[in-house]
């Protein structure tokens, strides 16, 4: 169809070309005009086929808008746990273990008056540890203070500082002086 509207509006334009002596501003207007005649009869026919088209996309992007309105916002889950970490405390790992075998499984305020009570200089960090856990667990979570438990407590290796001492003779020992990482979990009963 396309090629039958060409052809007359290039047999207008030819034939007002020659009953008239072409100038520089006459011709483009009496150009422009069969053109745009032809664009709209293209687009007449355009519009007549249009509305089938123009129907299928605008029911796909009115499903695409109501899908996100129908999204929920997801549940907040509140945590059963809290934990403390105190990092690189000078102590060995072994000696804050034999501190901690004491507490574990115990409730917190049950921990905290046996390590009271204990005379070893590894009760002081592991009773920070330890309150620190309860308090993120009261504070962050809301949890109850009286229905506190250690869950689990333990004592890694932290840093390992490598020194030397004196030996006889002007020769030296090699020194290593070792950090632990504890950390705590506390959980309601």
């Amino acid at each position: 169809m396309a090629e039958e509207t060409k052809k007359p509006a290039a047999k207008k334009t030819t034939s007002t070309a020659a009953k008239k002596p072409a100038t520089k501003k006459a011709a483009p207007k009496k150009v422009e005009a069969p053109v745009e005649e032809v664009k709209a009869e293209v687009k007449a026919e355009e519009v007549k086929e249009a509305p089938k088209a123009a129907k299928a996309p605008k029911a796909k992007k009115a499903a695409k808008v109501e899908k996100p309105a129908k999204v929920e916002k997801p549940v907040k889950v509140m945590p059963t746990e809290a934990t403390a970490t105190a990092k690189n405390v000078r102590l060995t790992p072994r000696k804050a273990r034999l501190v901690i075998d004491l507490v574990r499984g115990k409730s917190v305020k049950e921990a905290l008056g046996i390590l009271a009570n204990v005379n070893r200089a590894a009760s002081v960090p592991v009773i920070k540890v330890i309150k620190s856990a309860a308090a993120n667990a009261t504070n962050n979570f809301g949890m109850d203070e009286d229905a506190l438990y250690i869950a689990t407590i333990y004592a890694n290796d932290g840093l390992r500082m490598k020194r030397y001492i004196p030996r006889a003779k002007g020769s030296a020992s090699g020194l290593v002086k070792r950090d632990c990482h504890i950390t705590c979990v506390v959980k309601m009963r």
